[in-house]
């Protein structure tokens, strides 16, 4: 409370050009954090798909801090998690989510990431395991993040959730103000859902209305992953596409109150 009426206090007396000099500061700050993260040695394998993934964008874009709670969704190799985890540092935590029917079909990361968050490295960092339809975090998190993920839960392998039960634990996972980050393969314009189980794909707008009908505000979308050559008519697993779909970035958060 002391600090909210402290930069209250501040920013009444501070000039505009004072104010706009103090939010730089904080962003640059902001930068250099994920810079550090992005840097880190330990990653150094994951380092060659940086450039394409757009990691450093999407950390920003998703208000990643020092000290933050994160619920990733299907981490799959865990490459955002390891970013996640330096990024928050020792007094945050990462919550490595994997849902029990997602794990059948993805045994070997799951395996692979239980090794790696064993290293004292990676000490913030827990793997859950849960049924898909039972999302739920050890305590309220700042941000839950899926990447290329969220189209699955609604398929049969993964139970076929429902994509208003998924958004509605995701929302009572979040403190107030929290955010949820989506990203995932665009489908045809109008396409809805259909594509989910066939070419991996979801209409960017089914997505918006979805999460916005669990209460949640959208909060603004990156273009960092758009790829306007992709005809969104391939399998994401194309060989002519893999890895180079046009991919929407949305964020949405948690109302305050």
């Amino acid at each position: 409370m002391r600090s909210t009426i402290l930069a209250l206090l501040i920013a009444v007396a501070l000039p505009g050009a004072a104010l706009a000099q103090m939010s730089g500061a904080h962003t640059g700050a902001i930068y250099a954090v994920v810079a550090r993260a992005v840097g880190d040695p330990a990653r150094q394998a994951d380092k060659v798909n940086d450039e394409r993934r757009k990691i450093s964008s999407i950390m920003e874009f998703a208000h990643v801090q020092p000290g933050q709670k994160v619920l990733e969704l299907i981490p799959g190799s865990g490459y955002f998690t390891r970013v996640f985890s330096a990024i928050v540092g020792p007094t945050g935590h990462v919550y490595a989510l994997w849902p029990n029917e997602y794990a059948k079909e993805d045994g070997d990361d799951l395996s692979a990431m239980k090794k790696f968050v064993a290293e004292p490295h990676y000490a913030n960092v827990s793997v859950l395991e849960q049924p898909s339809n039972q999302l739920s975090s050890p305590e309220p998190v700042d941000l839950v993040f899926t990447s290329q993920n969220y189209h699955d839960y609604p398929d049969k392998f993964m139970g076929s959730v429902d994509p208003a039960v998924l958004n509605k634990q995701v929302f009572d996972a979040l403190k107030p103000g929290g955010l949820f980050v989506v990203i995932d393969h665009v489908a045809p314009t109008g396409s809805g859902m259909q594509d989910t189980d066939t070419l991996h794909r979801i209409d960017p707008a089914i997505v918006k209305q979805q999460v916005e009908a669990a209460g949640f505000v959208f909060d603004g979308e990156s273009g960092a992953l758009r790829n306007p050559a992709d005809t969104h008519t391939l399998k994401v697993f194309d060989k002519s596409i893999r890895g180079h779909t046009d991919q929407f970035i949305y964020r949405f958060r948690k109302p305050a109150k």
